[in-house]
């Protein structure tokens, strides 16, 4: 950790199909995929540390060099707002936390699970995906819905991505040599999923996304915001239960469901370029949304010194970066087109006399996770 050089990468696909494989990164940046069958996460870890041992593509000579394993965990709701070292009292309130997040929730601990089982003495950390988010306001995070549903339900924003953004909104002010006190800074992170952020002070005062990720910015295959009357309308229409509409909001819709061409920005990128309509509507559309949050959080921040750029798209995509800016120069915000053309480092893509500095800061959750488990450790 003294380096934070990455000694191995990797992960396992398609756990418990026919074909399932790891994939993992070698030193020199070669990539292999390793073949084999894996019903469950048990057999998944196993293989994924019998694997940083071996002779072939080792990192590490023996399991006892593991000290501790560090997990992203997906809904923490209200009880975690910062990272934790996993006991049966955690996990318990993690494990309250299902209904919340039906899909990551329950996988997420598998994982915690496994890892227990094949090596039950090291420690383990939790770090959540809406930690960051907790320091928002209750007038921010709240739903004009009858209060007694957060009561019962704890139906509210909650946010995601909180580890990206906390890592880009520390990694910026590094990078720029400047204070987090008294900065204002909105961080964009674009991806198939993609939720903005207003940072104030280091600690974040709004985000995009909502109870699920579902809410917020046009992503791959999720609507972002839609009318709640236009959700009801729909499921009268098509005959669609609750499970029918969330599968076509979160699975069907996006950029996937406007261009019916594909979640992949790179493929909407040639149907447009090969000028498909359907494919410019849905770019359009995803640029849009991104820039109307940007106004909506410059306005409660009451002002912004730095916006940031990060996450699959926003760190690659140059066009995206300059559409979504321009028309921005009102709030001071320029563009050099030549700066602009960066793809996934870190650099100030910025005019030299824009009075805001846009900057592009590729995403590091796995540092994130790892500082926060050493820190943890540390304690």
């Amino acid at each position: 950790m003294t380096t934070k050089e990455v000694l191995a990468q990797g992960g396992i696909e398609k756990i418990g199909l026919v074909g399932s494989f790891l994939k993992l990164t070698l030193p020199n940046g070669e990539k292999k995929i390793l073949e084999k069958d894996i019903p469950e996460h048990t057999a998944g870890i196993e293989f994924i540390l019998n694997t940083l041992v071996s002779p072939e593509y080792g990192a590490i000579k023996s399991l006892d060099e593991i000290n501790a394993v560090g997990h992203r965990m997906v809904h923490g709701g209200e009880r975690f707002s910062e990272s934790v070292l996993l006991n049966k009292e955690v996990l318990d309130a993690f494990i309250a936390c299902n209904d919340l997040a039906p899909l990551h929730n329950p996988a997420n601990l598998k994982g915690v699970n496994a890892v227990s089982a094949i090596l039950p003495n090291v420690p383990q950390v939790g770090v959540f995906d809406t930690a960051f988010h907790q320091t928002m306001p209750d007038y921010a995070y709240m739903y004009a819905i009858p209060y007694e549903l957060y009561e019962k339900y704890g139906v509210r924003r909650y946010g995601f991505h909180g580890t990206s953004h906390r890592y880009v909104s520390q990694r910026v002010c590094e990078f720029l040599g400047v204070d987090p006190k008294g900065k204002k800074i909105i961080t964009c992170h674009i991806g198939n999923g993609g939720s903005i952020s207003a940072i104030k002070d280091g600690k974040c005062i709004d985000t995009s996304m909502g109870l699920t990720p579902l809410e917020g910015l046009v992503m791959g295959t999720r609507s972002g915001d839609i009318d709640a009357g236009a959700v009801t309308f729909i499921m009268e229409k098509e005959g669609l239960n609750a499970t029918g509409i969330s599968n076509l909001l979160n699975k069907k819709s996006g950029v996937l469901g406007v261009s019916g061409v594909s979640s992949d920005m790179r493929e909407l990128e040639a149907a447009v370029a090969a000028g498909n309509p359907k494919a410019i509507l849905a770019e359009k559309m995803y640029f849009y949304r991104i820039k109307k949050y940007i106004g909506a959080y410059a306005a409660a921040l009451g002002g912004v010194d730095i916006i940031l750029f990060t996450g699959g798209v926003g760190e690659n995509q140059a066009n995206c970066r300059s559409e979504v800016c321009e028309g921005l120069e009102f709030m001071g915000v320029k563009i050099d087109l030549e700066k602009n053309k960066v793809r996934g480092e870190e650099a100030i893509i910025s005019a030299d006399d824009s009075k805001v500095t846009v900057a592009v800061i590729p995403t590091d959750e796995e540092l994130m996770i790892a500082s926060d488990t050493l820190a943890i450790l540390n304690k």
